[in-house]
């Protein structure tokens, strides 16, 4: 497992678990981003990147990303 922030550009990942404040992930399962879920990183910058789930693109901060373990 690793932090979803370290994760490659282009590649396909399942989320293993996730943690941080429950606003946050009350609304990151409002976008069916949750443990189970299958998301593609598409775009990674220095503090932020693009993923992709069936329906949405959303762009996490990596302070987000590093509490989201694939």
């Amino acid at each position: 497992m690793q932090p979803l922030s370290h994760s490659s550009q282009g590649n396909t990942y399942t989320i293993k678990w996730m943690f941080g404040l429950p606003e946050v992930l009350n609304t990151m399962h409002n976008m069916d981003i949750h443990e189970g879920s299958t998301i593609q990183v598409l775009q990674k910058f220095s503090d932020s990147l693009i993923i992709s789930t069936a329906d949405r693109r959303v762009v996490l901060g990596n302070e987000v990303a590093d509490r989201i373990q694939v």
